[in-house]
């Protein structure tokens, strides 16, 4: 009688660039998808294609990847090392994340060590961040978007414009949007999101998870990149970012907000390919 196989996390949508070089992999932010990352990863991997090889990771819950019952870092961790592993076999990784894809990269990092070579944390740091009073409004804006009333996405981007007065925050949000059969739906798990929020102070999204600070620290090269105008990564962070990461380097982009990567693309190009010089951890 032959056992049955192990249980393996659900492999979760991405895509590829690049045909030669170290790998890195890109991880999103809160209503994201890894096609965010798209003008970056190109940056890096440079014209020839061979500067690296990259992979845009659609988190759970957002874009064309699984939906979860429930949220958590570690098993959003524990997805994206199954995912690379299949990508990547026994290669180890530098792993970009921002928000809470930085969250995610840097449990990724500590509970998986043997398969991150170097980290990036783009302007978030390993701490509570209270609640997702943040995300409160476009959450709610989200979910009170009536999908079966939209003629087209004309349509929706109207009924969308009091949401935000960037235009570009609103389009970040709608690029979540998609239709389907007809008829138009979320790609992101809203309702999740949702929960979340309602739980205040005791939101998961917003916490860092307790549980991998019993993992040894991580020893490879990290470049802690923030914006400064964000308020995302303020000086008393340092000590429990460097007590997990001792060789965590912070850069400070001056003028630059939580956007880091879409706010100043050159300066986090150049110190992404600077990391990715940096010897293996």
């Amino acid at each position: 009688m032959t056992s049955a196989p192990e249980p393996t996390e659900p492999r979760l949508h991405t895509l590829s660039l690049g045909s030669a070089g170290p790998r890195i992999a890109f991880l999103h932010g809160l209503f994201g998808q890894g096609r965010n990352w798209t003008q970056i990863a190109k940056a890096v991997i440079g014209a020839d294609g061979t500067g690296a090889r990259a992979l845009l990771v659609d988190l759970p819950d957002h874009g064309r990847s699984p939906w979860s019952h429930e949220f958590s870092f570690e098993s959003y961790a524990d997805q994206v090392a199954a995912t690379l592993r299949a990508a990547g076999g026994e290669d180890r990784w530098t792993v970009v994340g921002h928000s809470i894809g930085g969250k995610v990269a840097m449990v990724l990092a500590l509970a998986h060590p043997d398969l991150v070579e170097r980290l990036a944390v783009v302007d978030v740091a390993p701490k509570s961040y209270g609640d997702l009073s943040r995300f409160a409004g476009y959450i709610s804006a989200m979910r009170a978007l009536p999908l079966l009333e939209i003629g087209d996405r004309a349509d929706a981007e109207e009924r969308f414009a009091d949401v935000d007065p960037d235009p570009g925050v609103r389009a970040f949000l709608l690029q979540n949007l998609r239709r389907e059969g007809g008829s138009w739906r979320w790609q992101s798990n809203v309702a999740l999101f949702a929960a979340d929020a309602a739980r205040g102070g005791d939101s998961a999204i917003a916490d860092f998870p307790a549980a991998v600070l019993d993992h040894p620290p991580y020893d490879g090269p990290v470049l802690w990149l923030a914006g400064a105008d964000s308020g995302y990564v303020r000086p008393g962070d340092a000590e429990q970012m460097r007590a997990l990461f001792p060789s965590a380097r912070l850069v400070s982009v001056k003028g630059v907000g939580h956007w880091v990567h879409s706010q100043a693309p050159e300066v986090t190009v150049e110190a992404l390919r600077a990391l990715l010089a940096k010897p293996a951890g």
